[in-house]
């Protein structure tokens, strides 16, 4: 029987070096590693036989990549394409799928809120679009154009007529700006809110300081401690914050802010003091404008419009008390919540920076124009849907 001759095996400089680079590069795959090594010792002369005990492969399996780089070079150690499986479903079959996932599921007559990959699944089953389908393939499908139908954002129309005007006027103070005119050094703009029903919740057992792969640990069980109310006013140029703490809300623990601030300096001799607040209760109206510039004649009320509580700068500073000083709640009583509350406005203001807001008056007009054509493309929808019913 004759035997097989082994192929002779030529490298250049450069193969070698990058076969080299293959063959001890860390991040290399095992399979490429392999295939290279074999060619490496191939053209060192070495026979199959040595090469696959060295390897530990078979020696046909050194045989071919031995062979497929004489006949191929480096590209010959990939694997080759192959066919795979034939595949199962159709092309429109995955588009009826995908088409399905952006429906409403009671827009099907089904009494369900949103999609999830099983309820797709049963429901392409039951519609004779598919015989039968996993989850995980629905899901893999909708991966493909990131579609996620079981996640829902809530959102909300402006329905605030002088909407722009509004907006306008409060994103102009926060550049020092008033009616066109750049705001002087003795002109200041603040945000003010009311961040209600801060609780004292007592845990029936001391939380645990985290550790070693261990976060802190609260636990689930406390006793009520009752509730406060933290009123701050935010200066947005200097980054001062100015609060107090109330047993509930309203005008008058508004005006006890107005009166705790107004009543020091800087604020108490400045020539204007325009106050940012939204439309709740406490400062809403014409009615609020009036008793604050009857109570401090260089306090302006700006109101932001309504629903839009995002352009006051001082919901950003709430939501840091609430991070950093509230969660996780474990108070002993309302006293405590207020000590914590005015310690963590000394800490706040000796380190902290304005926030760089970025939303401008062009990004605005952007907004409005986006959902200027949404309206409008609904409205051109409206007759096609009573025509339908």
């Amino acid at each position: 029987m004759p035997t097989r001759t082994a192929v002779t095996v030529t490298l250049t400089a450069a193969e070698r070096h990058r076969l080299e680079k293959m063959a001890y590069g860390h991040m290399t795959a095992y399979q490429t590693r392999k295939r290279a090594t074999v060619v490496l010792l191939a053209a060192r002369g070495q026979p199959n036989a040595q090469i696959a005990a060295e390897t530990q492969l078979h020696v046909d399996t050194v045989r071919t990549w031995r062979g497929r780089f004489a006949h191929g070079g480096i590209p010959a150690l990939s694997d080759r394409r192959r066919s795979g499986r034939p595949a199962r479903f159709t092309a429109v079959q995955v588009a009826e799928a995908k088409a399905l996932a952006c429906q409403l599921p009671a827009e099907s007559g089904l009494p369900l809120s949103r999609w999830s990959c099983p309820e797709l699944a049963a429901e392409l089953t039951a519609r004779g679009i598919t015989d039968t389908i996993s989850a995980s393939t629905v899901r893999r499908w909708l991966r493909q154009d990131a579609l996620k139908p079981w996640q829902y954002r809530s959102w909300i129309f402006i329905r605030d007529p002088d909407f722009r005007a509004k907006t306008q006027r409060v994103l102009d103070l926060y550049a020092r700006t008033w009616q066109g005119q750049p705001l002087s050094a003795e002109e200041y703009v603040l945000s003010s809110d009311e961040k209600t029903s801060v609780q004292a919740r007592c845990r029936c057992h001391p939380t645990l300081a985290p550790g070693q792969a261990r976060a802190m640990r609260v636990n689930h069980e406390y006793g009520r401690g009752g509730a406060t109310a933290y009123l701050a006013a935010y200066d947005i140029h200097q980054a001062k914050i100015i609060g107090r703490c109330e047993t509930t809300t309203g005008i008058v623990p508004f005006m006890n802010l107005v009166e705790q601030v107004m009543t020091r300096e800087p604020y108490a001799s400045a020539k204007r003091v325009f106050w940012v607040v939204d439309n709740g209760s406490s400062h809403r109206g014409q009615k609020s404008i009036n008793r604050l510039a009857a109570r401090f004649p260089t306090a302006v009320l700006v109101h932001t419009p309504v629903h839009a509580s995002w352009l006051n700068q001082i919901e950003i500073f709430f939501s840091i008390v609430q991070r950093k000083v509230v969660q996780p709640n474990d108070f002993t009583d309302l006293s405590e919540v207020r000590d914590r509350l005015r310690a963590f406005e000394d800490r706040y203001n000796a380190t902290a920076q304005p926030f760089q807001w970025r939303f401008t008056t062009a990004d605005l007009d952007d907004l409005l124009a986006r959902l200027n054509q949404h309206t409008s493309a609904e409205r051109l929808q409206e007759p096609s849907i009573a025509l339908v019913a």
